[in-house]
């Protein structure tokens, strides 16, 4: 059995949290971060588990920065 540690982000949109993994872009949501986090395991699972060549980036030490952006 491999073991991986993946970098999850959690925010709340509107009535839902969104949980998405950082290391594949898969993500998943819930009404509560608790089931948040649950379906995003449980996707993850899956995903590992369907595979045979995951795609996987490593990543470190993530940084959450805020942007301005102007558009017409």
């Amino acid at each position: 059995m491999n073991i991986v540690n993946l970098k999850i982000i959690l925010w709340k949109e509107k009535n839902y949290y969104v949980a998405q993994c950082l290391n594949n872009n898969i993500s998943s949501f819930g009404k509560t971060k608790q089931e948040a986090i649950k379906n995003i395991n449980e996707a993850l699972s899956l995903y590992f588990e369907d595979e045979k060549e995951p795609i996987f980036i490593n990543i470190e030490n993530p940084e959450l920065i805020e942007s301005s952006l102007s558009y017409a």
